[in-house]
């Protein structure tokens, strides 16, 4: 089995698109890597994956969105086509097993309606777990 991590940033929102009865989430994410040329000058490589995720579990979907930090594995694929123009070109393609979110939001700063930032909020409380502003012990008094 070959697999393919990615850490990188989607170029847009996400769409869910149901193919033959089944739920598919597509998106692409952008991966770009610094590098020095042969002269010492700084370039930037940047390398798109466009991604596939086969599941019933649409609720990730809303935070799938435009500039989105996101860590996605799976099966590569490359597919091959032809350009208007008669030229050969190549896509790298994943089918994804798993996708997390690891941070950023939407170019504007703002998150979906409802997101993460939301709900992290709006959750009640816990009872008998105190939040970092209750205690009042000194934090080194270590119990041992």
């Amino acid at each position: 089995m070959i697999k393919l991590q990615v850490i990188g940033n989607l170029g847009k929102d996400c769409v869910v698109n149901t193919v033959n009865g089944k739920t598919v989430i597509n998106f692409s994410v952008a991966h770009t890597e610094k590098f020095r040329d042969a002269q010492g000058n700084q370039k930037d490589k940047t390398i798109w994956v466009e991604c596939a995720y086969w599941t019933d579990r649409t609720a990730v979907s809303p935070y799938l969105v435009k500039g989105k930090t996101v860590y996605v594995e799976g099966q590569p694929e490359v597919r091959t086509y032809t350009t208007s123009d008669g030229r050969q070109g190549a896509s790298l393609s994943l089918r994804v097993a798993s996708v997390q979110l690891i941070g950023g939001g939407r170019a504007d700063g703002s998150s979906p309606a409802g997101g993460m930032d939301d709900m992290q909020q709006s959750a009640p409380r816990r009872t008998g777990v105190p939040a970092a502003s209750d205690i009042t012990e000194p934090i080194d008094d270590l119990p041992f």
